[in-house]
């Protein structure tokens, strides 16, 4: 028996080859040509065939100018934007800048708001609130005279301590440095104990208090040239940028 399969095989192996290789076409037996005419005869109508060239197109751009254009009339044709206005428009965009000035404290900021609401368009500017933080200072004094003083500051440059006059409400006396914080004062008050500093004390030399940065988002040539109205309201401070 394993040998009649063997040879049942065989032979339908050598049926199944010479039947893919048209050997039994004679017969009529044999597979289906797949070659190119036969593949063109069973084409459907080919001469309606047409070949199309897709053009991509530009995406619209963002914003409202298309929906502000006017309707373009009946039969007409839509005007094609104009290079001119486009370049106009970047140059515009391009030269603004924001600028800004700044601290001031609330009498200087009164004063600058004043001068802003009558020279400058009333979209075109801001005042932010920017606190001013508080100050202390490292004093030595307050002395009777300036003789006294200077002998005090005699003594300082022999122990080589940095110095100067305090100024305002706090002469006749010295500073012997000014900090953010009265725990940086007090840091370096003990630093300078140990150099022969024995009658300084920290105070305060300026509380917290309100402050304001004058802000112009937008500055084109147009608001530029009516900047000079702020320059005698802005207490010496100057416009810079706000990067």
């Amino acid at each position: 028996m394993l040998r009649l399969a063997v040879l049942a095989l065989l032979l339908a192996n050598a049926g199944y080859y010479a039947w893919s290789q048209g050997l039994l076409g004679q017969f009529g037996l044999a597979p289906e040509e797949q070659s190119e005419p036969q593949r063109m005869n069973q084409q459907i109508r080919p001469e309606t065939l047409q070949i199309l060239r897709v053009t991509a197109s530009k995406p619209a751009a963002f914003g409202a100018s298309a929906a502000a254009a006017p309707p373009a009339a009946a039969g007409s044709q839509p005007a094609a934007p104009s290079t001119e206005d486009g370049a106009a428009v970047a140059t515009a965009a391009d030269t603004a800048e924001c600028l800004q000035a700044g601290v001031f404290d609330e009498r200087q900021a009164e004063a600058l708001r004043a001068a802003a609401t009558v020279g400058l368009p009333a979209d075109s500017w801001v005042m932010d609130p920017t606190p001013i933080p508080g100050r202390w200072m490292i004093y030595m004094g307050r002395y009777e005279d300036i003789e006294t003083l200077d002998r005090k500051r005699a003594e300082l440059r022999a122990r080589k301590v940095d110095h100067d006059r305090a100024g305002g409400a706090f002469e006749f006396g010295l500073s012997l440095g000014r900090f953010s914080t009265q725990e940086a004062a007090e840091r370096e008050l003990a630093n300078l104990s140990t150099r022969g500093v024995r009658t300084a004390r920290v105070i305060q030399e300026r509380p917290d208090s309100p402050g304001f940065t004058l802000r112009l988002p937008s500055v084109n040539d147009a608001l530029r040239a009516k900047l000079d109205g702020l320059r005698s309201a802005m207490a010496g401070k100057t416009l810079r940028s706000c990067t």
